[in-house]
């Protein structure tokens, strides 16, 4: 049977040669890669047995990986090397750390080059069929189809970042959407007689969102050992919005020197949500603007076709 298929493929096709010569390059690279040369330890892995590292408490309760074999396994392992390659060569680990710890945490820099890798040979390979096809309407050109593979690449890497820095700037919308009312909420608790951790306590009880489980992160620092101070200070680091650092200095000041906190955050919420109307009223302007390209291109031309045309009709009419 493959006898008879092989029988129908015209290896002399530039869109069969290329593919040829793709699946020929993959092999062969993985073949190279599996080399004892190239699988030198490095120096971390070196020392590792002699460094005693505390397990995290999510790994400890996470469930154990499964072997990593066969075909998936050489696909996991190719992928954490490219996406390792790729960390020092495409974008800086400081800028995606950065992001990473604004998006929550819930996402590793491992993880974020795995995608990396993924989203460049997504656009590899759709550079290359994007080629195959211009090949088969148009003629083979070698310069067109490295171009267009290299195009792949470079978007496929530039949808990456964009879609983590999109995530990033959603959660900072939905962190300032919620701000007014946990600030007024841990005013209303602190008139009540609260202390600032009891306080913080009952606005993650009572509220969901983004911000509370920040600041339940924090209250989670504090319970461990650390200083209210110092986990407020890294929450506003984290999240990296002028606002919620405002915020947790206030929180941080009043609790140092026991000064009234109350009208303060009642402030801050009425500046949070005058900012956010006058953005609102920023976004209307502009969609109003936007508005009138429909409105001049579209709707004008018909209005005038139809004041216009009686009279044309009557004037063709006439003697």
């Amino acid at each position: 049977m493959s006898a008879a298929i092989w029988s129908h493929v015209d290896v002399f096709n530039p869109s069969v040669a290329i593919i040829m010569g793709l699946i020929l390059g993959v092999a062969l690279a993985l073949t190279v890669a599996q080399l004892p040369v190239l699988r030198r330890p490095t120096l971390e892995d070196r020392i590792a047995p002699y460094l005693r590292d505390q397990p995290r408490v999510a790994s400890l309760y996470s469930a154990p990986a499964g072997p990593r074999t066969g075909l998936l396994g050489i696909g996991a392992q190719l992928a954490t090397r490219t996406g390792t390659w790729l960390a020092s060569r495409i974008t800086t680990d400081a800028s995606v750390v950065r992001r990473l710890e604004q998006l929550g945490g819930a996402t590793t820099i491992e993880r974020f080059r795995t995608r990396q890798a993924l989203c460049i040979l997504a656009g590899l390979a759709a550079g290359a069929a994007v080629g195959a096809v211009s090949a088969v309407t148009r003629g083979f050109s070698p310069l067109i189809l490295v171009g267009l593979i290299l195009i792949g690449a470079v978007l496929g890497h530039i949808v990456n970042d964009w879609w983590l820095t999109q995530q990033v700037r959603e959660r900072e919308q939905r962190i300032m959407a919620e701000f007014p009312t946990v600030a007024e909420l841990l005013a209303l608790s602190m008139t009540a007689g609260e202390g600032t951790i009891d306080a913080l306590e009952r606005v993650c009880r009572s509220t969901r969102g983004e911000l509370s489980q920040e600041l339940s992160r924090a209250l989670a620092q504090v319970r461990t050992g650390t200083p209210l101070v110092d986990a407020l200070d890294e929450l506003g680091q984290r999240t990296g919005n002028p606002s919620i650092i405002r915020f947790v200095d206030g929180i941080a000041v009043a609790t140092s020197r026991g000064t009234p906190l109350a009208e303060v955050l009642r402030a801050q919420a009425a500046d949070v949500r005058e900012h956010g109307r006058r953005a609102l009223m920023e976004v209307s302007g502009k969609k109003e603007v936007g508005m009138l390209v429909p409105v001049v291109l579209f709707v004008l031309p018909v209005t005038v076709v139809f004041a216009l045309y009686p009279t044309l009709a009557v004037l063709q009419l006439g003697p």
